[in-house]
């Protein structure tokens, strides 16, 4: 049956910085489907839950860890707990990551001669050390069991420069904005650790592939959407929901045949 090939029916998925705006639609797709999803997440509480599952907060395909994915024994240790519930993992979605959004501190978004090393320091430990730690350990064990598949979340950011017209507006008004330099190295960087794994571990059955996104709606101000969607050729940012099916697709059996590739879902971005 065709929906056969696409199942990810009891199938073990852990997500990073599954509390977030993507991490949660993931989560919810997958479980949607018959996954069991473990929620790694650096801050989980029960008001954050409430607030991110409402009453799916208590779902049997659900459980919710607290991790630091950039320690691998915080990892080591929330891994234990899901072995201990459900097994060894299928697969392990990169989630989590940091960015510099148009709100940070104007020392974090200023000019690339002046861009805080502190930042990137902190921007490269979450969103590539955090990533390399989690695949040592997650994906360890799924290549010990022989099978497995790890998503890498990356961005056009990595693809491309970011584009910096978008944001002259801010400039306009005095209040000087530069998509930081660590945001676009570090996704870049998940590139090549996608391709490294997907040869070391072929023999093994564990897949690993690159998602490579572009922006998602959330309620950003009206002169960057417009700067932003202009750049876009389907003419506009993405919904929070329309990455679900590409997530199911290299969850799946569906992906049998793909690794060290990278998908690109970005309204035509690195089209142009």
């Amino acid at each position: 049956m065709l929906d056969d090939l696409f199942s990810v029916q009891d199938r073990v998925v852990i997500v990073t910085g599954g509390l977030g705006q993507l991490g949660r639609q993931f989560s919810l797709a997958l479980a949607d489907r018959g996954a069991k999803v473990a929620i790694f997440d650096v801050q989980v509480d029960e008001e954050r839950i409430a607030d991110r599952f409402g009453e799916r907060r208590n779902d049997k395909q659900l459980m919710f860890v607290p991790v630091d994915t950039v320690r691998s024994e915080s990892i080591e240790a929330a891994l234990r707990r899901v072995n201990e519930k459900w097994g060894i993992p299928h697969a392990l979605i990169n989630n989590a990551a940091l960015d510099s959004p148009p709100n940070a501190p104007l020392e974090e978004n200023g000019p690339f001669e002046t861009y805080p090393e502190s930042s990137w320091d902190k921007v490269m430990a979450v969103n590539t050390k955090g990533v390399l730690l989690c695949c040592q350990v997650i994906g360890g064990q799924m290549a010990t069991a022989g099978r497995g598949s790890i998503i890498n979340i990356s961005s056009i950011y990595g693809l491309v420069s970011p584009d910096q017209r978008i944001y002259e507006y801010r400039r306009k008004l005095d209040a000087p904005f530069f998509k930081p330099v660590a945001y676009s190295a570090s996704k870049s960087a998940l590139l090549n650790m996608t391709r490294y794994l997907a040869t070391y571990w072929a023999e093994q059955h564990v897949r690993v592939n690159t998602l490579t996104f572009g922006g998602v709606f959330n309620a950003q101000d009206a002169q960057f959407l417009e700067g932003y969607c202009a750049r876009v050729p389907l003419g506009r940012m993405a919904r929070e929901d329309e990455y679900n099916g590409a997530i199911v697709f290299l969850v799946s059996e569906a992906s049998s045949y793909m690794t060290g590739a990278n998908l690109v879902i970005d309204g035509g971005w690195t089209a142009w």
